[in-house]
């Protein structure tokens, strides 16, 4: 009786009888865990790629007086205040409205609203809190754009013809 010839890698990768993996699947798992560790470890010691890059050192120039260099604004994508600002509103009369959004809003002068959640009163206030929403340009122009992001809600504990707007502005740039 002859036994039958096995392959040298034949069971290198298997699990053997015993519920035991073998040594070449537990090295391959090793080294995927080491490969994981070390792309961690090199993203983590890169610096931001969005942060502002400080600026180089000035040339040697000719002239005995410096020139002012223009200031950069850091390079990146805006981000929003996590705490809102408030402001409440009532009323059904459109120029009211409009009078009260604006007078509200004249605390925070040159800011950009990122995101406005508008929480109307009573069993309608979906659809009050819509409207107030669709006149917040015509009040501020300036800080709120065609691009400013607007959502409307219902609050069943505030009274009809009533808002509560809630605005979530852009971080200033300096």
């Amino acid at each position: 009786m002859s036994r039958p010839v096995r392959r040298v890698g034949q069971l290198a990768g298997r699990v053997r009888r015993g519920g035991r993996p073998g040594v070449v699947m537990l090295a391959g798992w090793l080294f995927a865990d080491l490969v994981l560790v070390l792309a961690l470890v090199s993203m983590a010691d890169r610096p931001d790629p969005l942060a502002a890059r400080p600026a180089g050192k000035p040339s040697p120039s000719a002239s005995p007086s410096p020139s002012p260099s223009p200031t950069r604004s850091p390079a990146g994508p805006r981000s929003v205040e996590l705490k809102p600002q408030q402001i409440k509103v009532k009323g059904g009369d459109t120029k009211d409205i409009v009078a009260q959004i604006n007078k509200g809003t004249k605390k925070w002068p040159g800011r950009t609203a990122a995101l406005v959640l508008t929480f109307g009163g009573s069993q309608g206030g979906t659809e009050y809190a819509h409207r107030v929403n669709s006149l917040l340009s015509e009040a501020r122009p300036g800080m709120f754009s065609k691009k400013t992001a607007t959502d409307d809600f219902h609050d069943l504990g505030e009274p009809a013809n009533s808002a509560i707007i809630r605005i979530y502005f852009y971080t200033s740039s300096s």
